[in-house]
């Protein structure tokens, strides 16, 4: 999936109330960014950190710059928009590029499921059990080609867990599809540390039939897309 617009570098010099960043262009002029992006980023939000902005000449938008990218300026990236992830993904789907997923021909987005919630994807095909596709984006990295989620304390994450265990044990093929938006990545793991509700929620759903997805995004200025599968510890 190609970037609308192309991406332009800067450098970061705050983020602050979550969805803003205060950013300098090459020029030395300043901009507000947006970053779409809830999550603490830790480690990726550092002042200075080389970054690539997307620009947009929308008159209904206020910002003019959406943060897409850090540069580890070390032939690396992460992708930090985590509204990415699920365009990149459904692209994919849709091309049928991910094996474990290929026999499906129809794909539905953000379709209602289970107590109030939407599932990201709903997959469909003929003599196959619907597949129920959960997507979560992983950023966080704390140890060399290790990439671990989540990045802070996720109550809605548990929530989704719960409910793919229900789809599963109802009968359906039910998939947690993590997208590693770190080109640096070779493992995915949970970081329980962070919240072990989480851990303790991903390891119920497993039981219940519940199966996980790791892959690793292709990422660089122009564009992202699926790369190959990472083994999840």
């Amino acid at each position: 999936m190609r970037f609308q617009t192309p991406l332009v570098p800067a450098r970061l010099i705050r983020r602050y109330k979550r969805f803003l960043a205060d950013i300098r262009l090459e020029d030395g002029s300043e901009a507000v960014a947006h970053c779409a992006n809830p999550g603490s980023m830790m480690g990726l939000a550092e002042p200075g950190t080389r970054i690539w902005v997307e620009p947009n000449d929308d008159p209904r938008k206020k910002l003019k710059y959406g943060w897409r990218l850090v540069d580890h300026e070390n032939g690396h990236f992460t992708g930090v928009d985590t509204g990415l992830p699920n365009r990149a993904l459904r692209a994919a789907l849709q091309a049928r590029e991910v094996a474990e997923l290929a026999g499906y021909d129809t794909v539905r987005p953000e379709q209602k499921y289970g107590a109030g919630s939407r599932i990201d994807f709903l997959l469909s095909g003929a003599g196959l059990p619907d597949a129920y596709v959960e997507v979560k984006s992983v950023t966080l990295s704390r140890a060399p080609g290790t990439a671990e989620f989540p990045d802070s304390v996720t109550a809605r994450g548990a929530k989704h867990l719960g409910e793919l265990a229900r789809v599963a044990q109802a009968g359906h093929r039910a998939v947690l599809f993590y997208l590693v938006q770190r080109s640096d990545a070779q493992t995915v793991r949970v970081a329980g540390d962070i919240d072990p509700g989480y851990a303790r929620a991903l390891e119920a759903a497993r039981a219940a039939g519940v199966s996980v997805l790791s892959y690793r995004a292709d990422i660089s200025p122009d564009q992202i897309t699926i790369g190959h599968r990472l083994h999840h510890d």
